[in-house]
């Protein structure tokens, strides 16, 4: 199959290594890279190796005609064309997070692709990192009883509020919605200096994601499962809740993730906080995929790598990817319930009936 990948470097680049996620893949070719940026182009193709490099990603897709498209910008500003162009053509796509602006931007590129019989993978890499997909075999066993809540909290660095929701948050809600099924309403509080915020309180973010809203949020949302959802993203609290993940409680028990590149499972040693003050303490299981895992099984390009056999069978076999379009626009409509109960200081419905930004 022939490959291409676009970027446009100043514009989001090449993503989190999504110039090299056709690297050592069998029968893939990866023939052009597109970008806009003379200098950027340049070093894309020494880096990649690649024959040929266009300026002009359009005429890259009418030249090569290929197969599988890299859309790599970390940007979302260019996602909808890049992904739209790319489906036209014919080419089935692997897409950067966040996966698109809107809503609309998105529900547009996924019936397209389900008319042309066409994949998109977005690179929500957790998904399918082996201690997710053991976590879920084992709470599908009743590891944990019955599910009842999750409690996730962002990275809450400095982007901690609205753009830790938008820039991390797709990455958590995407697991959320694997071990607790849709939401169905959202409830949120958002705070910008310490006052409960508005629609005009809407800026852009660091990079071109989109507008947010907040320096603090606090979500909850019920899911179809009969699950509890707890979001928590705010400066002040990152000492005390540590490295970025979620908690999920269940009728007889819990486990953590630690949501990095390869997320880490972890369980308690202890049943919890006893009356004489006995602590919780948080460790990996003997052979848990996390603890095993090697420095280069941690990084972006196995990361990326475990997502495309996935995307690649999910084509062979014709179904939905694990990391699929679908998925990764569920994961965005939970953002954006959070910042439209947040603006109205009440509750919204999912599926959402806006599907333009509720910040716009």
């Amino acid at each position: 199959m022939k490959a291409v990948v676009i970027g446009h470097t100043g514009r989001g680049n090449f993503g989190h290594n999504l110039d090299a996620i056709f690297d050592g893949v069998p029968g893939v070719e990866l023939a052009a890279l597109a970008d806009a940026d003379a200098a950027g182009r340049a070093k894309a193709q020494q880096r990649t190796k690649v024959p040929r490099a266009y300026a002009d990603y359009r005429e890259m897709l009418e030249k090569e005609r290929p197969q599988l498209v890299s859309v790599a910008p970390r940007w979302t500003d260019q996602h909808f064309a890049m992904v739209k162009a790319a489906l036209e053509a014919g080419a089935h796509v692997y897409c950067e997070k966040p996966f698109t602006r809107t809503l609309a931007e998105a529900d547009e590129l996924l019936a397209f692709a389900a008319k042309r019989g066409l994949k998109i993978a977005v690179a929500h890499q957790g998904r399918v990192a082996p201690s997710i997909l053991l976590l879920k075999r084992q709470l599908d066993e009743g590891a944990i009883g019955e599910l009842l809540e999750i409690r996730v909290h962002g990275k809450q660095d400095k982007r901690a509020g609205g753009e830790d929701l938008l820039v991390l948050g797709t990455h958590q809600f995407d697991q959320v919605r694997l071990f607790a099924g849709d939401a169905l309403w959202c409830s949120a509080r958002i705070l910008q200096g310490g006052r409960e915020v508005t629609r005009t309180d809407a800026r852009a973010a660091t990079e071109d994601i989109g507008p947010i809203v907040g320096d603090e949020v606090e979500a909850m949302f019920a899911m179809t499962k009969g699950v509890n959802v707890r979001y928590t993203s705010r400066a002040k609290s990152a000492a005390m809740l540590g490295p970025w993940g979620m908690e999920l409680i269940g009728a007889k028990g819990s486990v953590r993730i630690l949501s990095e590149v390869y997320p880490q499972v972890l369980w308690p040693t202890s049943s919890g906080v006893t009356m004489d003050g006995e602590a919780r303490t948080w460790r990996p299981r003997a052979g848990e995929p996390s603890a095993t895992a090697t420095a280069a099984d941690r990084v972006f390009p196995a990361c990326n790598r475990r997502v495309v056999d996935d995307w690649l069978a999910a084509i062979r076999e014709n179904r939905e990817p694990l990391c699929s379009g679908l998925a990764a626009m569920k994961s965005l409509e939970m953002i954006h319930a959070v910042f439209a109960a947040g603006i109205s200081r009440g509750r919204v419905e999912l599926p959402l009936k806006n599907r333009q930004h509720p910040l716009a």
